[in-house]
């Protein structure tokens, strides 16, 4: 029998081995996972399906989070996505995401509702078009009133990205920039990557030299907005203090790529996607896109419950595309070598895995049993070229395995 949600998440999290301090550290992690974390995923879906090849009869599972690279996936024209999840937010946005991609009235208004997410109408909209097609978990959850009183559903009129857990981290992080007389959107205005860099070096850059600062980043809590638990707070610090590796992470968001085509700049920077038609968005959120998401939605399958639980009731051979965030980071090695034996057996010939990680290396080496490891083939080139293609910045490495034989 599967165990439940609620103490998976117990589980996933809180360190058995580790002494009392780090135990309430974990606790407190699990305790704020619980709620939304993320109304928007923060792995570039274009990097994904550029590493899965994803093929007309490709069964795809991963796991949900805010559900955009789920509906970016059918993009691709996959034959199914599962999509699971621990969190029951996660699963009622990804829900709410699907009917409005598949019951709203045109293109107009799913990326007023999606998009935008911040009109007075989208709740309106909610209940004429939405509502109705949802199941009854999801439609409790977005019609209860959170901790301020409002209904979640009203998230949707004034900015469901400025909501969850990483966007209030983000809101947190604008009102310390503030504090410090930082313009965090003058990035967005820069016409150049040259001047998006001087940008960054003329604000942000000096931040990171602050003393409080560099003492506030390295509490383990202070990136529980992040949605990084204690336990993978120590895998990307490594040797380093916390403010360097923040420091590089955003010089890459801010840097590497032209904001013309980052949406996640735009999220970091300016809390929100931009309004106008040519403004970067996930590819789901794409016009040129819109015809294939609806008509494909009924392909994805949504289910609360762990990846290792879901495989274990699939067939031999049943799956083609796996790609597991960075979820492994949170794993002992037993965790990991069980989830990989569940992997092999359920992967069929060529199947692929993609996953990242919070610090450069791939983390299976020496931690899964080489007797299940040994069956894929590690694509070291493709992964570092992958890792330097993704626009998100926020991982150190991006990884991918192939199915031998």
């Amino acid at each position: 029998m599967a165990t439940k949600p609620k103490r998976v998440i117990d589980d996933a999290v809180v360190r058995q081995e580790a002494g009392t301090k780090d135990k309430l550290l974990d606790r407190a992690f699990a305790f704020a996972f619980k709620g939304l974390v993320y109304a928007q995923i923060w792995e570039d879906p274009v990097v994904d399906m550029a590493g899965l090849d994803i093929r007309p009869d490709s069964r795809v599972v991963t796991i949900a989070s805010g559900s955009c690279n789920v509906l970016s996936y059918l993009t691709a024209d996959p034959a199914q996505i599962v999509a699971l999840d621990l969190n029951r937010g996660h699963i009622a946005l990804g829900h709410l995401k699907l009917a409005a991609a598949k019951h709203l009235p045109g293109y107009e208004r799913f990326r007023r509702f999606c998009g935008d997410a911040d009109h007075l109408e989208n709740v309106a909209l909610y209940h004429a078009h939405i509502a109705p097609h949802l199941d009854s978990e999801s439609r409790k959850y977005w019609e209860r009133r959170d901790i301020s009183g409002r209904k979640r559903i009203a998230h949707f009129s004034r900015g469901i990205y400025r909501q969850g857990l990483l966007g209030r981290f983000i809101g947190l992080s604008h009102l310390m920039a503030k504090l410090y007389r930082i313009d965090l959107e003058a990035i967005l205005d820069a016409p150049t990557l040259e001047d998006q860099r001087t940008a960054f070096e003329a604000t942000l850059a000096p931040v990171f030299d602050r003393k409080f600062i560099r003492w506030l980043t390295n509490q383990p809590a202070s990136l529980f907005g992040l949605g990084i638990p204690p336990a993978q707070f120590t895998h990307l610090a490594g040797d380093e203090r916390m403010a360097e590796v923040l420091r590089r992470r955003l010089e890459k968001l801010a840097c590497d790529f032209a904001v013309a085509d980052n949406y996640f700049a735009w999220q970091a920077f300016g809390r929100g996607y931009g309004k106008g038609e040519d403004a970067p968005v996930p590819p789901y959120l794409e016009r040129r896109n819109y015809a294939a998401v609806r008509d494909r939605a009924d392909r994805v399958s949504l289910r609360r419950t762990s990846y290792t639980d879901f495989l274990k009731g699939e067939p031999d051979s049943s799956l083609d595309r796996y790609i597991l965030l960075d979820a492994q980071d949170w794993m002992n090695p037993v965790q990991l070598t069980e989830l990989w034996r569940e992997i092999t057996r359920t992967a069929r010939p060529g199947a692929r895995v993609l996953f990242r990680t919070s610090a450069e290396p791939d983390l299976l080496p020496g931690r899964v049993d080489d007797a299940v490891l040994s069956q894929w083939d590690y694509r070291a080139q493709q992964s570092a070229d992958l890792t330097r293609r993704d626009r998100s910045s926020i991982y150190g490495g991006v990884h991918l395995y192939v199915l031998r034989g």
